[in-house]
């Protein structure tokens, strides 16, 4: 009988958030004008260097319907299919809560810093974007986030390697929008 209650309690609780997020107009999202989900990345975003003759313009994003609470956002791009722990290509710390989009190659336009944001050291060891260009064969997954965090005060500094920025964002994050799109070669 008391399972029945907490169950009955638990239920009514998930009904009001999801009531909540849904009168907000929707589930917190993310989407880039550059990349449909689930596309193929432009050799716009794709790294020149190693191999590859991309443009390495980091993409443009837009996202909504943040959770209630968002004090400021995180952005990064992960390779969850490179041999070990994966690849960080970017990772972005303390976008103000008001912003709500970034422009196509806000990593090496002055945007960011405009914006007070700092960037990691990427996987390829540049401050900022570094595009991908995984091994030739199988493509590649790039996991593309915004975190909402519930603070942007920070000991983080520009130039940490991503890896450091990552393990900060887990800390405070408290919601997430991602679209996932390929690159081979």
């Amino acid at each position: 009988m008391l399972r029945g209650r907490c169950l009955r309690y638990a239920g009514a609780v998930l009904c009001a958030v999801v009531c909540r997020f849904a009168d907000a107009g929707g589930a917190f999202a993310l989407t880039s004008p550059d990349m449909p989900v689930g596309s193929t990345m432009p050799l716009t975003h794709v790294l020149n260097g190693n191999g590859c003759s991309g443009a390495n313009q980091s993409p443009a994003l837009e996202w909504h319907n943040p959770p209630p609470g968002t004090a400021g956002f995180a952005v990064s791009v992960f390779d969850p299919d490179a041999p070990g722990r994966g690849f960080w290509h970017w990772s972005v710390f303390g976008i103000p809560p008001g912003t709500h989009s970034l422009p196509l190659n806000a990593a090496a336009s002055g945007a960011l810093k405009a914006l007070g944001a700092i960037q990691a050291q990427n996987d390829w060891g540049d401050d900022g974007y570094g595009g991908p260009c995984p091994p030739p064969g199988r493509a590649h997954h790039y996991v593309i986030s915004v975190h909402a965090l519930r603070d942007i005060r920070t000991s983080l500094q520009d130039g940490r390697p991503a890896a450091v920025f990552a393990h900060e964002i887990d800390a405070l994050e408290i919601g997430k929008a991602s679209l996932t799109v390929t690159y081979g070669r």
